[in-house]
């Protein structure tokens, strides 16, 4: 199993990296802003090791 970089969301590293390679960088990080935003961050609910 790969290890989640972004525990609300699902993102993996690979996630990361074929979106890089996909789209000339990643875009994720937008993604997860946007989430924070709407208030979809749950990172100390879902990280086992907290925020």
């Amino acid at each position: 199993m790969t290890e989640l970089v972004c525990h609300c969301l699902g993102y993996t590293a690979s996630d990361i990296e074929r979106d890089a390679r996909q789209n000339g960088r990643s875009t994720i990080l937008a993604r997860i802003l946007a989430a924070r935003a709407a208030g979809g961050c749950q990172c100390a609910v879902k990280n086992p090791r907290g925020v």
